[in-house]
């Protein structure tokens, strides 16, 4: 698995993602989405409003982010 994680300061999102092509995206619980493929193969992870729901990982992803 392939899998790369991002954040985006600007709109507060955490993504874990790997290649492939969306087909089915769940809402698994409250600002948590799965992203899945044509074959069920789960693709990816969106985690929104981020920085509330895991602090602890979040300040060092987005201090690297902002310094990008």
């Amino acid at each position: 698995m392939n899998l790369k994680a991002s954040y985006d300061p600007e709109v507060d999102v955490l993504y874990f993602a790997q290649p492939g092509k969306e087909e089915e995206v769940v809402e698994v619980a409250p600002g948590i989405n799965l992203e899945y493929g044509a074959n069920g193969e789960l693709l990816g992870v969106e985690i929104l409003n981020a920085s509330r729901l895991m602090k602890g990982i979040i300040e060092p992803l987005r201090e690297k982010a902002l310094a990008a």
